[in-house]
């Protein structure tokens, strides 16, 4: 899920980007391994000041993972340290897994692209502007479907993970969501069908947009839960069992999963309003859309697979899925108010992949407490991983993230050479 995060201008000016990682540990020398000491000396330095309580970092080439490492503390009631195998929720970069799996299930012959959503369910969900105009599955992935995030998707799609203090933890404002009941829980499918269908509970005309589908770019959580909807209705398979059985599996991803019962709960970090306040611990009813819950060191392993897909050499998918999944989707027309920086994931979009202006990928992503980045520099072949247990707070999170990020530039220059 996306949540509205305010960013200085220049908050992204030096992302570089974060790839390819190997599950075998190479030999470095010491060289290379006193540059790694170097960094995580001042990347601490940085945690002891920063306005942020914990966070994950990762430098990555084409063959191998450079550098990862967590610093600060992930639980301030008992002082455990954030380190690389904390767990946490990672937001909307958990929506690239559902690209890959939409390129799976059709090269499986589950579904295609350009199917409508009519196919596979069995309810009608049609923009009343546009009635006749079907939905295809390619706009819910690339964002084109006309579906809208309003009240109806912001309030109901936060749940708290227990009733502990639950009528104070229901009144913390954590605009523009807001958290809900555990007994509020519903399917994916109930939860489509609420916002969605004209006899839902949640429908409202303005869930969808006044452009026809497939013409206007606008962002939809609900749009990316009907996608995995979709897909479990072709393969037969609940979402979150078809992405570990043919993702995290096979990049042995073994501490992620998609609930807090699939995970060591021991090693999640709870997350925070400020250094001093600790979110109640939630969950998402639209997982699909932001629900991951993984480490640095498994995000490596994803970010690995990416970069490797895209230099044709991936493993999940073939090339010419790969080609597809990373293939810039829409035009110029399709945007209103469309953004030209570098670092925007939302200058054109693959299937759920994002890009900047000038071609380099990945995607960014803010739940309550947190906020998470991936990005790739095609050219340089390098990437990051960049987490934060906070929630953003203006100028003084943007100031920190740079220091942090002047530092990974240095550093990656440091390391690619160190190992030549």
């Amino acid at each position: 899920m996306k949540k509205i995060i305010r960013l200085s201008s220049n908050a992204f000016f030096t992302i570089v980007l974060l790839v390819g990682c190997k599950t075998e540990k190479p030999e470095h020398s010491e060289e290379f391994l006193a540059i790694q000491q170097e960094l995580t000396e001042k990347l601490s330095a940085i945690s002891k000041e920063a306005n942020f309580n914990g966070f994950g970092v990762a430098l990555v080439n084409e063959k191998e993972i450079l550098y990862q490492n967590g610093f600060g503390i992930a639980n301030i009631n008992t002082k455990q340290p954030y380190d690389q195998h904390t767990i946490q929720n990672i937001a909307s970069v958990s929506k690239p897994v559902l690209g890959i799996a939409l390129m799976k299930a059709q090269e499986m012959g589950k579904l295609k692209l350009d199917d409508t959503i009519d196919q596979y369910l069995s309810f009608k969900i049609a923009n009343p502007n546009y009635p006749e105009a079907p939905v295809t599955i390619r706009q819910l992935a690339t964002h084109t479907s006309s579906i809208n995030d309003t009240e109806a998707y912001l309030d109901h799609t936060v749940l708290l993970k227990d009733t502990q203090d639950l009528k104070r933890n229901l009144q913390i404002d954590i605009s523009p969501t807001k958290f809900n009941p555990p007994d509020a829980r519903i399917s994916i499918e109930e939860f489509c069908k609420n916002v969605l269908t004209t006899e839902g509970k949640w429908y409202r005309k303005d869930n969808f947009t006044e452009h026809a589908p497939g013409a206007i770019f606008n962002y939809s959580n609900v749009g990316t839960t009907l996608a995995a909807l979709v897909l479990e209705k072709a393969t037969g398979m609940r979402y979150d069992e078809f992405t570990t059985q043919y993702i995290l599996k096979p990049l042995e991803m073994n501490t992620s999963g998609w609930s807090l019962n699939t995970i060591d709960f021991s090693k999640y970090t709870q997350t925070f309003d400020n250094k001093t306040t600790p979110y109640p611990y939630y969950t998402l009813n639209t997982y699909p859309d932001g629900g991951l819950l993984t480490t640095t060191d498994d995000m490596s392993k994803l970010i690995s697979e990416l970069m490797k897909g895209y230099l044709g050499e991936g493993t999940l998918l073939s090339v010419d899925s790969y080609r597809e999944y990373y293939k810039p989707q829409l035009k110029d027309e399709n945007f209103i108010n469309r953004s030209m920086s570098e670092y925007s994931d939302e200058n054109n979009v693959g299937i759920t992949m994002g890009f900047g202006s000038t071609g380099n990928f990945g995607h960014t992503g803010g739940d309550p407490g947190l906020f998470a980045v991936i990005w790739f520099d095609v050219k340089n072949k390098t990437g990051r991983y960049f987490i934060i247990n906070t929630d953003w707070n203006g100028d003084e999170t943007g100031k920190h993230q740079k220091a942090i990020y002047a530092l990974l530039d240095e550093y990656t220059i440091k390391l690619k050479e160190a190992l030549k």
